[in-house]
């Protein structure tokens, strides 16, 4: 081992550097430095072929930066030899991807300081708003505070890795002699989690089944919800008499409040990290909190509060080292959009769940929204839902949006390469205007991800996947295989909707226009691509694929953001269309045997153990990564997809057993009632020696033993298992 390598790896927290400062500028952004003699300012193009500008009048310089050839990583350097105003800005994109624009991309800048700056009171995040009440709680301490109807809760970790624990009781209850807090049984029955999160399920009630507060946004994800708060005979137990905590501090401060003192308060432990394991036993270890991380809430009626910082030295629950807490309270007049935060690795910024550019229409139809990879999404429509959704997709035409699909443009001499070597197709063998599924595998044969290659021209391709990852890793292969590419990501300038089922090309051929170098929307064959205008040569410019998740007839429409209302206007005023959801799209994947991650696939399955062995020919001659493990895979298959029909009228779920007798032999992957078949289905990883078709198994319900399902191997795709529709 090296000497240099720590024995403890936490990238999530960067050790302060005083004399370091970064600064992330967004494309259409800038930022302003104060600089000081000797001062030393690094701008970085982080992923390539990104535009900037310098400008300091006291230093002389107006500079243009970097530009479409610049490799990713390339810097510029500047050096104050006087105290002066530097500004650093990017430029948004100047072209539209879908009109063949490339990305742009953030800026990176690092100034390096000649005298280091005192390094004392934490650097707190920017205020949200004008906030009401602005303070900090010590550590080993906690502070009460009231706040009204509607008004914001902002509690934030400010150094990292420290509890806090959160008490809220009903202010007008208590006016009447009545303590109603924050109560856990009643809050995990109305809303079915253990750790409610911002979306339809996220509120937290009283004793009186009465919200108390939702919990708008949160950027840890990972808490405690309802364990006491340290109490004085967790410290005696372990020989720490008289140890400062949390419930003695909420004592004292709720005496004013005539609220009985108690031995142990149960709590909202924010940032605290446990959880019970496969044996039912209570586990912790340090938080996930980043410096700067907060959880805000918002009242739904007048509360008195209570937040500490927690004083636990004597375990992980603070990292070993308490710090302080800070609070802000905002006006009810405010709007925050709800939000989960989510990075991409440990140390990356976080990243808050977004709208799409199809919102303002979708948002309009329903409420139910949950956060998909980053994004908000429907899961089931107003007076539909989704048995309904899906059978618009089986007999008409429906419309789902898929905008949170991760599309990467892969640009350069090197593209192809790149392809070639990351992905298990032949990406040489991919014309211009034609899409290829293909799976992404690592060095074991484990799939990393599944998704489609575009091939626009020679040197210009388009990834579309479903984890943000994809991109880190690819950046990653380029680097180590010194490619002259750029890997650019396109998300947010491509969002999409899929129109799906047997009427979606007469629904769409009308609005389709496309140019007579490109193929005519009508003849588009199965997994090609026109770029296309919609109504016609000045309409709005898209992407059309034939290409789908549903099993049926269907087409991808991809556009800029700001086109998507209109977008989804004109296919909607086209015909008999109806807006499908998460659970109905969930359903007809299922019904036609298309895999999903975290259900069919991970790292540790192969493309052949998750159904989709057609994506690894074995013509394929270039190297790429896991060809080597997934020969070996290929010949000695331990495990295989196969689907199960279930009797009775009792579905299967993911992660659920599947026995011949005393021993497991399977894992379900994915279930569901199938309205077309009027069966249960399932999809499941089986071992080799039980995957034939008319197997006779048992899916274990309960411990796997108490009750079971009888069940029998059939083939799969359970509808249309030669894929007929889709290629009609």
């Amino acid at each position: 081992m090296s000497a240099t390598r720590p024995r403890v790896l936490v990238p999530g927290l960067i050790p302060r550097d005083p004399s370091r400062e970064t600064y992330r500028v967004r494309p259409g952004a800038q930022v302003i430095l104060a600089l000081e003699p000797g001062d030393q300012v690094v701008v970085r193009d982080v992923h390539g072929a990104q535009s900037a500008a310098a400008a300091s009048s006291e230093l002389g310089i107006s500079a243009d930066l970097f530009g479409p050839e610049s490799a990713p990583g390339a810097e510029e350097r500047f050096d104050a030899d006087r105290r002066a105003a530097l500004t650093v800005s990017a430029p948004p994109e100047a072209t539209p991807v879908v009109e063949g624009g490339v990305p742009a991309s953030d800026l990176l800048v690092e100034v390096l300081r000649a005298t280091p700056r005192e390094d004392g009171e934490p650097v707190l995040p920017q205020p949200l708003a004008e906030p009401r009440l602005d303070f900090e709680v010590p550590r080993a301490s906690a502070l009460a505070y009231e706040v009204k109807a509607g008004e914001y809760i902002q509690v934030i970790d400010v150094r990292g890795r420290q509890c806090s624990d959160l008490l809220a009781f009903h202010w007008g209850k208590l006016q009447d002699g009545n303590e109603r807090g924050l109560d856990s049984t009643t809050t995990h029955s109305l809303m079915g989690n253990a750790y409610p999160q911002p979306g339809l399920y996220g509120k937290f009630y009283d004793q009186d089944q009465e919200p108390l507060v939702e919990v708008v946004r949160d950027t840890v994800g990972r808490h405690d919800t309802f364990g006491l708060a340290c109490y004085a005979k967790y410290y005696e137990d372990l020989g720490y008499f008289g140890h400062v905590n949390c419930t003695d501090n909420f004592n004292t401060e709720l005496l004013p409040y005539t609220i009985a003192p108690r031995k142990g308060w149960p709590a909202l432990n924010l940032f605290y990290n446990t959880s019970f394991d496969s044996d039912n036993l209570l586990i912790s270890d340090e938080p996930w909190s980043r410096p700067g991380d907060y959880v805000l809430f918002r009242a739904m009626t007048d509360l008195v509060c209570l937040s500490s910082a927690c004083p636990d030295d004597i375990d992980p629950a603070n990292a070993w080292n308490p710090t302080e807490i800070h609070v802000r309270v905002y006006p009810a007049k405010e709007r925050f959009t709800t939000a989960i935060a989510h990075r991409v690795t440990p140390d990356a910024e976080p990243k808050l769940t977004k709208d799409t550019g199809f919102r303002p229409r979708t948002g309009d139809l329903t409420g139910r929204f949950t956060d998909f990879n980053g994004y908000w999404l429907p899961t089931a429509y107003d007076n539909h839902g989704a048995v309904d959704e899906y059978w618009a997709c089986r007999e008409r035409a429906a419309m789902m949006d898929l905008s949170p699909l991760r599309k990467w443009e892969v640009l350069g001499p090197d593209a192809e390469e790149l392809l070639q070597s990351t992905m298990t197709r032949d990406i040489r063998r991919l014309a211009d205007g034609q899409v290829v599924y293909t799976a992404v595998c690592n060095d074991t044969g484990g799939m990393i991800d599944d998704g489609t290659v575009f091939r626009l021209q020679a040197t210009n391709f388009r990834f579309v996947g479903g984890s943000e990852w994809d991109g880190v890793w690819l950046r990653e292969q380029a680097e180590c295989r010194g490619l002259h590419v750029w890997i650019k990501e396109s998300t947010d300038e491509l969002h999409n909707v899929a129109v799906q089922g047997p009427a979606s090309r007469d629904l769409l051929t009308p609005l389709i226009w496309t140019a007579p170098t490109q193929t005519p929307f009508t003849e588009l064959g199965w997994f090609r691509f026109s770029v296309a205008r919609l109504g016609g040569p000045q309409g709005l410019p898209l992407i059309v694929s034939r290409t789908g998740y549903t099993g049926e007839l269907g087409y991808e429409l991809f556009c800029h953001p700001k086109d998507a209302p209109a977008l989804w206007d004109a296919v909607m005023d086209a015909g008999d269309v109806t807006p499908l959801g998460l659970e109905a799209l969930d359903m007809l994947r299922i019904e036609s045997g298309l895999v999903f991650a975290g259900a069919e696939f991970d790292d540790q399955v192969d493309p052949f153990e998750a159904g989709i062995g057609f994506t690894v020919p074995k013509a394929k001659e270039d190297d790429y990564v896991g060809k080597e493990a997934l020969a070996e895979r290929r010949e000695h298959p331990q495990r295989r997809l196969v689907g199960l029909e279930l009797e009775g009228n009792e579905p299967a779920a993911h992660g659920e057993c599947v026995h011949v007798d005393r021993h497991q032999v399977g894992v379900i992957t994915s279930g569901m009632r199938s309205p077309i078949l009027k069966k249960n289905i399932a999809l499941c990883r089986m071992n080799v020696r039980y995957a034939e078709e008319g197997t006779e198994v048992e899916v274990g319900k309960l411990d796997g033993f108490q009750k079971r399902i009888p069940a029998t191997v059939v083939r799969f795709p359970f509808y249309d298992p030669d894929k007929t529709r889709p290629r009609s």
